[in-house]
C-alpha cells in the first residue's frame, strides 16, 4: 500500500496545528489531523461537501458558543 498524498496547510496553519486531505482509490476522502497522525477519517466526497455548507451556513456555530465558560 502506497502513502496517500496528502495536502496540507499553509506553513502558518500547519504551525498551529492543521488538518490534512487526500483522495483514495475508491473515490473516499481521508482528514487526519496533524497532532494525531494515526487516526484517519474516512468520508464521502457527498458528506464532506454536506458538512461544509453546515459550516458555512453556521449549522455548528452552537458548539463553539460559551466556549471556555465553565473551565478552571
Amino acid at each position: 500500500m502506497s502513502t496517500p498524498d496528502w495536502q496540507k496547510p499553509s506553513s502558518n496553519a500547519e504551525a498551529n496545528g492543521g488538518v490534512h486531505i487526500t483522495t483514495a482509490a475508491d473515490g473516499s476522502i481521508l482528514i487526519q489531523e496533524s497532532d494525531d497522525p494515526d487516526t484517519i477519517v474516512t468520508t464521502t466526497p457527498e458528506k464532506l461537501r454536506a458538512f461544509i455548507l453546515g459550516v458555512k451556513a453556521g449549522e455548528f456555530d452552537h458548539f463553539a458558543e460559551g466556549e471556555g465558560e465553565g473551565e478552571g
